[in-house]
């Protein structure tokens, strides 16, 4: 954003240019390539009034950009993918875990993970290729992990479901299967 590579920006009224002031200005310019950085922070400025914009009003103009600019959504329902939460405070807790698509979006995904449904931009997703077999292996553990989980549980059940929804692997080991085969018992929540 500095001044080299600038001098197509417009300038403010007063023949400066307008510069980031803050981190949180910044921080979602990163997920835009460098030339449509500039733009998208011309387009700031001009949403801001001509004044140094907000980070919201950055993100959400990053938002529009990368809406129009991404390619189609080719994930698909049942298919693995693990979280990745880049500069997401909602996905907070959820980096390195894998969901299930339940719903395909136009630039979002409805993913099923132990503590629910959770809407993930597809910059925030990454499949794991597996295979169908594979797929449907998960879908069972995300199941059985989702039926005993709840906001209820005692705090060391729960951390250890989210740890299982962390399993980047198609299946449990031994001790795993062992583990969430007692909390099922323990919570009456056998299929």
């Amino acid at each position: 954003m500095s001044t080299i590579g600038l001098h197509n920006v417009e300038m403010s009224t007063s023949g400066l240019q307008i510069l980031p002031t803050n981190e949180r200005q910044v921080r979602p310019l990163v997920a835009l390539e460098p030339e449509v950085q500039r733009t998208a922070w011309q387009q700031a400025v001009q949403v801001a009034g001509g004044k140094v914009p907000t980070g919201r009003i950055v993100k959400d103009v990053v938002q529009r950009i990368m809406e129009r600019t991404q390619v189609l959504n080719t994930y698909q329902i049942g298919e693995v993918c693990q979280i990745i939460t880049k500069d997401n405070p909602e996905l907070r807790g959820k980096g390195g875990c894998w969901g299930i698509v339940a719903r395909v979006n136009d630039f979002s995904c409805t993913v099923r993970m132990w503590d629910g449904e959770h809407t993930v931009g597809l910059q925030h997703l990454k499949s794991y290729d597996y295979l169908p077999a594979e797929c449907q292996q998960m879908q069972v553990i995300c199941d059985r992990i989702s039926r005993v989980y709840s906001d209820s549980l005692e705090e060391t059940v729960k951390s250890l479901l989210q740890l299982l929804g962390k399993v980047n692997r198609p299946y449990l080991t031994a001790v795993e299967e062992k583990l969430l085969k007692l909390l099922e018992l323990e919570y009456g929540r056998i299929p």
